[in-house]
């Protein structure tokens, strides 16, 4: 018996001393899955000029990943696709699976038979998936309480009465977030103007970023925006101020003219901003010029209250 036991001790001593422990991650790989393209146009709207579901997932996809881009560091970041192309349901989960990816998120527009239904709803597979949940509610808080959306709430597959593909067999965390209703005149305006588009990917960013916190803490995401001390002219305020703050509204790839039907309800002039370094996004909109954040912030809720819900004060 005791020859039994010191034969058992010495086979436990080299599996003990050969145990390493896994390697701390140090960076997470999203996807990003617009939904349809190509051939596959997906919903589209009754409203003439209205761009079809594949063109406006493509659109709100892109300024998601900007949003990732510009703010978030140690992000490894892919696309399944980022043109008017087709990749399969099958290609998708292939993709995502293949680069061994953290989270899967597949960007939509909803549709229904009651042209009155709107709002935003985010799809996971099961409730008991408590990782994609989270992160879903996480999408489903921006854009009610941020975004000023109306939220539809979570969703799973009892829900729809279906499996989604894009979520059933991918591996990791994994969200389908529906951004609004083309059947909806007033929610299809939305979804096709470009500052619906970049408010609602705003929301999707700070919800990914709030939810990737949380979950990762031993990883350092935010990025340090250096200090670009630009004199511009104090709102109220005698003489100029180095380091000013604005109110920034929006970005966008082209420039849109700050005199645009969209801000005018603002009733401040808006500032566009060329953008340096490696983004997308190349210009910026702001308005207002204040010395202190706190005399920004005396004009946000009104800026916010003429519909630029996801605007913030930054310095200059």
């Amino acid at each position: 018996m005791r020859l039994m036991k010191l034969f058992a001790l010495c086979m436990l001593v080299p599996l003990i001393g050969s145990y390493t422990p896994l390697p701390k991650k140090e960076k997470i790989i999203i996807v990003i899955d617009p939904g349809h393209g190509g051939s596959d146009p997906g919903h589209t709207s009754e409203i003439k000029n209205i761009q079809p579901e594949k063109t406006l997932n493509l659109l709100i996809a892109k300024k998601f990943g900007a949003y990732i881009e510009q703010n978030l560091k140690n992000v490894t970041l892919i696309y399944t696709r980022t043109d008017d192309s087709f990749p399969s349901l099958d290609d998708r989960v292939a993709k995502a699976n293949s680069v061994g990816a953290d989270y899967f998120i597949s960007v939509h527009c909803n549709a229904n038979d009651r042209k009155t239904v709107h709002g935003t709803e985010t799809h996971v597979h099961t409730m008991s998936s408590k990782k994609s949940v989270g992160l879903a509610q996480e999408f489903e808080n921006e854009f009610s309480q941020k975004a000023g959306r109306h939220s539809r709430g979570v969703k799973d597959t009892e829900d729809r009465e279906h499996s989604l593909q894009v979520l059933k067999y991918t591996h990791m965390t994994g969200v389908l977030v529906e951004c609004g209703f083309l059947t909806n005149d007033t929610e299809a305006q939305y979804l096709n103007s470009a500052a619906g588009q970049d408010v609602l990917a705003s929301a999707m960013y700070r919800a990914l970023k709030n939810f990737v916190v949380k979950e990762h803490p031993s990883i350092s995401f935010i990025k340090t925006t250096p200090t670009n001390n630009t004199t511009v002219a104090n709102n109220g305020a005698s003489g100029n101020e180095t380091g000013a703050y604005v109110i920034r509204i929006m970005s966008s790839k082209g420039e849109i003219d700050t005199g645009h039907e969209s801000f005018k309800k603002l009733g401040m002039p808006v500032t566009r901003r060329k953008v340096e370094g490696d983004t997308q996004y190349k210009f910026q909109y702001t308005v207002g010029a204040y010395a202190s954040k706190d005399a920004a912030n005396k004009d946000l809720e009104k800026v916010k209250n003429s519909g630029f819900k996801d605007a913030y004060v930054i310095r200059l």
